[in-house]
């Protein structure tokens, strides 16, 4: 019997752990091959690459992001092979399963929930006796009818064999994402996430995830996302892995999922004095900090003690952190989730993420949609479109947010000018992002492409809309993160340089002669004014620069900003020369 397993990926560096684990388990005694795809895949590629494998057997895992493409594909391939076995697994199609059933007359069977000891005893009655009552989590069509099978018991997770040493796999994980368990199921009862259904958290055996991490570092691992739900519940066993991987990591990053307010300080004073910077990742989710809100969907968060944790790890200069927010849970209005965002905003996470509440099948949430007015997609992502308290309007309007915070925020590629206009111009940092989201789509930009300077000029132009004071500063700060943006000299500006060119081969000629005066740093590369024509590029600030990025006081004396593009190790470094009358060069020539 040909058996293929199956999924179709967000992104190509994506990989599946679940088709992994369900080759592992059934390994002794079938031979099952795994197909990976992505959602961007066309589907007929997709048909007659699955087709050629001429299986018996496909399997495919479902989720929010592959479902509805995963359809297509299940109902051509029954046309062209009527007599293939088509079974459904995963978190999309565990639960409503007379739905999928129905709306999928093609799918012969759906596995629930946890797939490994289901599938193995499925496999056994389809070559046997096909006594499919007798497998349970489970469901099958007979005489047209669609049986639900009772569910199954947890496994003992050590019953399953290791999923991440297969040697079709060691090629590629330099270049693809390595998703790791340690554990299963949530301790928390948070309505809007499948997790929560599952009570109570099992482990694998430590020695033997340290074994597995130790071939996935030293086989050229460079990315292991952790998928446990909540890492750091169990405070010695995470405090062990954290420990293990401090001392193996060979360049390998780690990202972990973890609850911040249960998270021990000691945790964080061992993290901040051992962990070498950059290898860990922590993804921490809040929601909300409305109380009343978090109580209506069970979630249990204590705001100033997950405060304490980002902002002791955000100190410690080791971890990056991405923090997650929902739009659009109950009770949470426009302005309250205005207050949620300049909460989380307040701490700096290196990356914010504001997603929208989707209504997953089997969540306590959908299920009291009625409740609180809920709308929704009728198919996946189920993103809502409003409820009692929040309009379609406003949540289009928390869209505008979103975009303006990933292109200028999370991508980081205006930090100096962006803290400036938050801590001057603005009300607060909500109100940034959505006067300016608002204004990005008023201009239509939203259906259009951008390029970096794109970036640069939208931003002056919103800015110069509202007569924001201050232009020439903040125009300087953004020149400063423009260079700070680019590996190498660019090509071209957002902006017309002040300086002439004989004014600025006048600047170039006496910073080559007195580079000390840059700094030692500067002074050290001993650069020729040929060097600096070259790799560099100077303009004037109306400002005191230097001054302005140690102390965030602003000194209206005029500085000569110096980038110097070392191509050879790709680093911008920019430098400030106040001393102007010095070169006997006037800033305004």
């Amino acid at each position: 019997m040909k058996i293929v397993l199956t999924t179709l990926n967000a992104k190509f560096i994506h990989t599946a752990l679940s088709l992994r684990l369900l080759k592992t388990y059934t390994a002794s005694e079938y031979d099952t091959e795994i197909k990976e795809y992505t959602i961007k895949d066309p589907i007929l590629n997709i048909v007659t690459d699955l087709y050629g494998e001429n299986p018996d057997v496909i399997g495919f895992s479902c989720y929010i992001w592959n479902i509805e493409k995963t359809i297509e594909i299940v109902k051509m391939l029954k046309k062209v092979k009527p007599s293939l076995k088509i079974i459904l697994g995963g978190p999309e199609v565990s639960f409503d399963v007379p739905y999928w059933m129905e709306r999928v007359p093609e799918v012969d069977f759906i596995v629930s929930n946890e797939g490994e000891e289901t599938f193995k005893h499925l496999l056994d009655e389809i070559t046997g006796a096909q006594k499919y009552h007798l497998v349970f989590g489970m469901s099958y069509r007979k005489d047209g009818e669609i049986i639900v099978n009772p569910p199954r018991p947890n496994m003992k997770l050590d019953t399953i064999p290791t999923a991440y040493r297969f040697q079709e796999d060691k090629a590629d994980l330099n270049k693809r994402i390595v998703y790791f368990e340690t554990s299963r199921g949530c301790p928390f009862s948070c309505q809007f996430c499948l997790s929560s259904i599952e009570v109570g958290v099992r482990y694998f055996d430590i020695e033997r995830v340290k074994e597995d991490l130790l071939y996935l570092i030293n086989n050229g691992a460079k990315l292991i996302k952790f998928i446990d739900r909540t890492f750091n519940i169990k405070r010695d066993y995470a405090l062990e892995i954290f420990q293990f991987l401090i001392d193996n990591h060979q360049g390998c990053v780690f990202q972990f999922e973890i609850t911040a307010d249960i998270m021990r300080p000691e945790v964080l004073e061992f993290l901040n004095t051992h962990a070498p910077p950059g290898i860990f990742r922590f993804e921490i989710g809040i929601q909300s900090t409305n109380d009343a809100t978090n109580e209506l969907v069970k979630r249990k968060q204590n705001f100033e003690k997950l405060s304490r944790t980002v902002t002791m790890v955000k100190d410690g200069g080791k971890i990056d952190q991405h923090l997650d927010l929902i739009a659009g849970l109950p009770e949470e209005n426009y302005d309250s989730f205005r207050k949620t965002f300049n909460d989380v905003f307040a701490m700096r996470p290196e990356e914010l993420q504001l997603g929208f509440l989707k209504m997953l099948r089997g969540t306590g949430l959908r299920n009291q949609a009625e409740q609180y007015g809920y709308i929704y997609m009728d198919q996946s992502p189920y993103e809502i479109l409003g409820n009692n308290v929040l309009s379609f309007s406003e949540i289009i309007r928390i869209k505008r947010v979103e975009d303006i915070l990933e292109k200028y925020w999370n991508a980081h590629r205006m930090d100096t000018t962006i803290e400036f206009l938050i801590k001057n111009e603005f009300e607060t940092a909500f109100d940034f992002f959505q006067q300016f989201g608002d204004f990005w789509d008023g201009q239509g930009w939203s259906k259009i492409g951008h390029q970096l300077e794109d970036l640069f000029l939208r931003l002056e132009q919103f800015l110069q809309s509202r007569s924001t004071k201050d232009m020439e500063i903040i125009k300087g700060l953004m020149i400063y993160d423009f260079f700070l943006n680019h590996k190498h000299k660019p090509r071209k500006t957002w902006w017309e340089f002040t300086l002439t060119k004989q004014s600025q081969s006048k600047f170039l000629e006496f910073v080559s002669e007195n580079s000390e005066l840059v700094s030692t740093a500067f002074a050290e590369m001993q650069l020729s004014v040929k060097d600096l024509h070259k790799h560099t590029m100077i303009e004037v600030i109306p400002f005191n620069l230097d001054h302005y990025l140690r102390t965030e006081e602003v000194i209206l004396e005029p500085s000569l900003l110096i980038a110097y593009f070392n191509t050879k190790q790709q680093l911008c470094e920019p430098f400030v020369l106040s001393e102007m009358s010095i070169c006997g060069v006037s800033p305004v020539n």
